[in-house]
């Protein structure tokens, strides 16, 4: 598994997510969309039950089928499920996709065009854009990179060492059930509860392992060592991720924001109404677009140790497992 996984990250590195292509996670909201229009109704408690049994379902589903098809297709021949696992594995990583996504936004950033840069931030934020300032801007940038290095990265590779593509792909419908009903509003509030808990179990363990191999890149990566952050930075997280509205988003947050010696967080907008978060790291210096560029070699510098240090932890477990059948 851990060169099939090697194999789906080159591809992910190369082709990205070509549009030409069909996407699971396509699939997976036709799936969410359709039973959250038919069961998202009745009281509180009814709505409660249901969301779970749509987590059930769906994450259920997932798996059932990637697992099948891949079986199906080792019966045909052992290279056809090896192509399609490596494909499905590519599926759930967006390493391409992220770094693009930001330098999407850096690149009219560095140039002085606001309004493209705004545009830019909108495609990959919920929050207002039309009236943000460049600190603004590269804030918004900056933690979409460190909160996605999660759910985009590491957290499929973990789930991906353990259990394959099926279990990389289950992930990634925790996460689309997520990002789809597991609002705190009054439409979503009961009906998502159960996949807005189920996404924050399988990111628990994950983003706190980012945090940590984030630090650990830090200490190979400019920008960081000469203003001497690395030392407090592990504490500083510890003390002020769990501030963060999101279990564990705050994690890989505030570990950018310390090794940058910038300040995250603050006041969102949402359709004209303001959101305000605590703020973690500290304002050694002012945002600006160059923290885009940084924050991007932090997220790639933390992904590579974490997929170094989980694949050597799966190479000890091959290795001892051999040991002992021998």
């Amino acid at each position: 598994m851990l060169l099939l996984v090697s194999v789906a990250i080159v591809v992910d590195l190369v082709v990205g997510d070509p549009r030409c292509l069909p996407h699971p996670v396509v699939g997976m909201g036709w799936l969410i969309a359709a039973l959250e229009k038919r069961w998202n109704q009745g009281s509180a408690l009814t709505r409660c039950a249901k969301g779970a049994l749509l987590t059930i379902v769906v994450v259920g589903a997932v798996f059932a089928l990637a697992w099948g098809g891949l079986a199906v297709l080792a019966q045909m021949h052992p290279m056809l499920a090896i192509a399609a696992e490596i494909w499905l594995l590519a599926t759930t990583l967006a390493i391409k996709g992220l770094h693009s996504a930001a330098l999407v936004v850096a690149t009219p950033l560095a140039q002085g065009d606001l309004v493209a840069a705004r545009q830019a931030l909108a495609m990959i934020v919920g929050r207002d854009t039309h009236a943000l300032e460049e600190s603004e801007i590269t804030r918004g940038t900056v933690e979409t990179v460190a909160e996605n290095t999660v759910d985009g990265i590491t957290a499929p590779l973990f789930f991906a060492l353990i259990g394959g593509a099926p279990l990389a792909l289950a992930y990634k419908a925790v996460n689309t059930l997520d990002s789809m009903v597991g609002y705190r509003n009054e439409r979503y509030a009961d009906f998502g509860y159960a996949s807005a808990k189920l996404d924050d179990l399988a990111n628990w363990l994950p983003a706190r392992l980012t945090a940590v191999t984030i630090w650990l890149a830090a200490f190979c990566l400019p920008g960081t060592r000469r203003r001497g952050t690395l030392k407090g930075a592990l504490k500083a997280t510890r003390r002020e991720a769990p501030t963060h509205p999101s279990p564990n988003s705050g994690w890989p947050e505030t570990m950018v924001a310390r090794l940058l010696g910038i300040q995250l967080g603050g006041t969102n907008y949402y359709a004209g109404q303001p959101s305000h978060r605590a703020q973690l790291g500290e304002p050694l210096e002012p945002l600006n677009g160059r923290h885009i560029h940084r924050a991007i070699a932090l997220m790639h510098g933390g992904w590579l140790v974490f997929w170094l240090l989980m694949g050597g932890v799966v190479l000890f477990r091959e290795v001892l497992f051999r040991e002992v059948l021998t």
